[in-house]
């Protein structure tokens, strides 16, 4: 699957719509991410069941003010709506794809035992 531009018209829609969403937030001015851009789409082609967009910084700032992103670009993967990885900076392909291959491994359904247990501990 190609990479999808995410605004804040479909975002919640699409976090919602499915399993896995990875989004990289990205300006066209930011050197790094015009050199991760072709890493991401290459990564995209491999993982068909995963949604990857890109939030255009720019042109979405509202959306990037909701995640708080104070540097691009940052990865950002959400599984059954839940935020499982956050990280400013560019990633090698050996590590994007093993931090999708683990986030695809994680028991969500523990994830959100521990969710609620640190809710009653708050």
């Amino acid at each position: 699957m190609a990479t999808i531009a995410l605004t804040e018209e479909n975002f919640s829609r699409v976090v919602a719509d499915h399993d896995m969403v990875i989004v990289d937030f990205w300006a066209p001015w930011c050197g790094p991410c015009r050199s991760f851009a072709p890493i991401y789409e290459r990564v995209s082609e491999k993982y068909p069941d995963v949604v990857f967009g890109k939030v255009d910084t720019d042109e979405q700032q509202e959306l990037a003010g909701v995640f708080q992103i104070r540097s691009i670009p940052t990865l950002m993967i959400f599984r059954k709506k839940i935020i499982i990885f956050s990280q400013p900076g560019m990633l090698p392909e050996s590590s994007l794809v093993e931090v999708l291959e683990k986030s695809l491994a994680l028991d969500m359904e523990q994830v959100k035992k521990e969710i609620a247990a640190q809710g009653k501990e708050a």
